[in-house]
């Protein structure tokens, strides 16, 4: 063969190869396309409220004005579904208003430096039940910490699901409280969170 038809014969199989390919590649890409279902927040009617004891006061009841997140449904084999729902700090809104920048500041949230609150469920299996307990990851300042969570899922159209949401977990595990806001007789130490969360399919 002559040596200079011989890069160009290389180029053709190599052409001839990848065309060949084409249709095996697109069928991969629906393929993974269609195995996924994507449902996103939809943040204007979806809240995120939180109680927290006080002894001999009202108790600290708040929200998170500004959350997002989304879930993935995985339609193939049910096992590899997941979801991350984020709340922006700084948008909280409480009973104690004047203690606000406290809140904020590096004793509890520490805001400027943490500015997100995240939920993660990794991966989970879910086959189209009504209630469902989780094993979540929580993100707050920086520390994660495994925590459950109980779901009530109701489907309310075919685009439209709602999520309604119940966990606890320790804020001195998250340093929530330093000093001496981490003693646990006035300000306890549990805080109760509930999600109203609304999904609407992509």
């Amino acid at each position: 063969m002559n040596l200079m038809k011989k890069p160009t014969f290389l180029r053709e199989n190599i052409l001839k190869k990848i065309i060949n390919l084409l249709p095996i590649l697109f069928l991969a890409c629906i393929s993974n396309v269609h195995a996924n279902e994507k449902w996103v927040i939809d943040k204007k009617i979806s809240n995120i409220t939180f109680e927290l004891p006080v002894l001999f006061a009202s108790n600290v009841i708040g929200e998170f004005k500004n959350i997002n997140g989304f879930v993935e449904i995985d339609l193939e084999n049910k096992e590899n579904n997941k979801a991350i729902l984020s709340v922006k700090i700084d948008s909280i809104e409480t009973n104690y208003e004047k203690y606000r920048n406290l809140l904020l500041g590096p004793l509890f949230f520490n805001s400027s430096n943490y500015p997100l609150g995240v939920l993660d469920t990794k991966k989970f299996s879910y086959k189209n039940e009504d209630n469902l307990t989780l094993n979540i990851e929580l993100t707050i300042k920086g520390i994660s910490k495994i925590v459950t969570t109980n779901l009530k899922i109701k489907r309310l159209t075919s685009d439209i699901v709602q999520i309604i949401g119940v966990l606890e977990f320790s804020r001195t595990d998250f340093k929530i409280g330093e000093g001496n806001w981490s003693n646990t007789t006035i300000l306890k130490d549990k805080i109760k969170i509930e999600s109203n969360i609304f999904l609407i399919k992509e």
